[in-house]
């Protein structure tokens, strides 16, 4: 089982939106889970009190509220994924375009979206 770590956005799209390959994605990575940093979560709470964001916000919170939470914890999400890739090389669930130039840079992989399908970017 594979695990990515996901940011926010990758959340709250992951939540709101219909992805299309979903169910499909096994066989192109292997078997994953999503999984939430602390800080990560914590700055989904701390969005929560955004009125343009807070229906999307509350969606992606009842979402994950089953899914593992892990200790990357700090004050920026960006930062501590880019240190947790650099520690581990792993796979980071994002949208974030300069995000996804730090881990690549830094010998991570990415799952992102394109037209709502998940896809793998080395």
């Amino acid at each position: 089982m594979v695990e990515v770590v996901t940011d926010t956005s990758f959340l709250i799209h992951l939540a709101t939106k219909r992805i299309k390959n979903i169910d499909n994605i096994g066989v192109e990575v292997g078997s994953i889970t999503f999984v939430v940093p602390k800080v990560v979560q914590k700055e989904l709470l701390g969005l929560k009190n955004d009125l343009k964001k807070k229906n999307d916000i509350v969606t992606t919170l009842n979402f994950i509220k089953n899914f593992k939470t892990i200790p990357i914890d700090g004050k920026f999400a960006d930062e501590e994924l880019i240190n947790y890739v650099k520690n581990t090389r792993g796979i980071i669930g994002t949208m974030d375009k300069e995000l996804k130039k730090e881990i690549k840079k830094n010998g991570g992989s990415i799952i992102s979206f394109s037209n709502n399908r998940l896809v793998l970017e080395s």
